[in-house]
């Protein structure tokens, strides 16, 4: 049996529980695909699983959920219908080597190849680089529901977008504008602000500058917002409230501060609000979902109405490193670890 490059985890804790080690690689089995990684994304779930807020199944682990690269061996069935020439453009089970993929969905990304579900992978268009696919697959398909599933943005519509320079962010306000939207986004310093203009806000709210209700307030001529999307968590959750119109939504989708603590659900009845805590997985769960949520994200990339901007970049070997600057704040845009 070979091994792999890996970064594993054999205890919950900070980034210093993050190892570097060879692990076993077996060969695909049926309905598998052996992939070597080109690019890893690195994602606040990562923070997550590592520290056990998000359980894992068993220890030890390969975390790491979004990544990119080339189709190696495939397993019994796993390359029928792509050589029958009828696996979907945007996707499809079936996979030769050589094959440009990605996946943003299955954990075991922390690694230099690993082996996988078929039915988990994507294949990556022309002219969507493999940094690009590794860093957009998650957080991509994350602003690829919250704006076209758990809630729909229409035209004209006002929308505010927190931690607008981050991952999700800059995807998410992006796409957004290609919906017609006007996007307020909230960032932490002046330099992110720029980066949040420069992926789609119109307005940019400096919130440890300013009060991010009364600037949504300003913008809105008091009217607030119909939906906010909210990635940051305890930290902007009753503002977040505050923002919104009558029959609004709040959807809270990270925790980036912290968990949102227990509230009582009567404090929504007077302007008829809703709250929603969705999560990907259950979203892209089947095969024909994961098509639509990765063929809709990689054609506006191909396209370029949505740009995928690569703020950081890590060797593997440095996940810890990376995981303290994303947890402190210091990175953006998205952030890749190169096997």
């Amino acid at each position: 049996m070979n091994t792999t490059r890996a970064i594993r985890i054999h205890e919950l804790g900070g980034p210093e529980v993050l190892r570097r080690e060879d692990v076993a690689l077996p060969m695909p089995g049926p309905g598998e695909v052996l992939v070597r990684h080109e690019a890893v994304g690195l994602n606040f779930i990562d923070t997550y699983h590592r520290s056990g807020l998000y359980p894992v199944r068993s220890l030890p682990a390969v975390i790491g959920m979004e990544a990119a690269g080339v189709v190696e061996a495939v397993g019994a069935g796993a390359g029928d219908r792509a050589a029958a020439g009828d696996a979907p453009a945007a996707g499809g089970a079936a996979f030769q080597p050589g094959d440009r993929v990605a996946y943003g969905s299955v954990m075991g990304g922390y690694s230099e190849r690993r082996v996988i579900a078929a039915d988990r992978l994507v294949r990556v268009p022309d002219g969507v680089a493999a940094e690009a696919a590794a860093a957009a697959m998650l957080k991509g398909m994350t602003s690829w529901y919250l704006c076209r599933r758990t809630y729909r943005v229409a035209k004209g519509e006002t929308v505010l977008v927190h931690a607008a320079a981050g991952g999700v962010g800059t995807i998410l306000s992006q796409w957004c504008k290609v919906l017609g939207a006007n996007v307020i986004g909230t960032v932490g310093s002046a330099a992110k602000g720029e980066v949040a203009r420069e992926h789609g806000c119109d307005h940019v709210i400096l919130y440890k500058e300013e009060d991010f209700v009364e600037r949504v307030r300003e913008i809105t001529g008091g009217a607030g917002v119909p939906v906010v999307f909210d990635g940051v968590g305890a930290a902007t959750f009753e503002g977040s409230l505050q923002c919104l119109a009558k029959f609004g939504m709040m959807i809270t989708f990270g925790n980036a501060s912290g968990a949102v603590p227990p509230f009582n659900l009567l404090r929504l009845s007077a302007k008829c609000l809703t709250v929603a805590r969705p999560s990907l997985m259950p979203y892209v769960e089947r095969r024909q979902d994961l098509e639509e949520a990765a063929g809709e994200l990689l054609g506006h990339i191909q396209a370029g109405d949505i740009r995928i901007t690569i703020g950081q970049r890590f060797a593997l070997e440095e996940a810890a490193e990376a995981h303290v600057a994303l947890e402190s704040r210091q990175t953006q845009g998205c952030t890749v670890l190169i096997p």
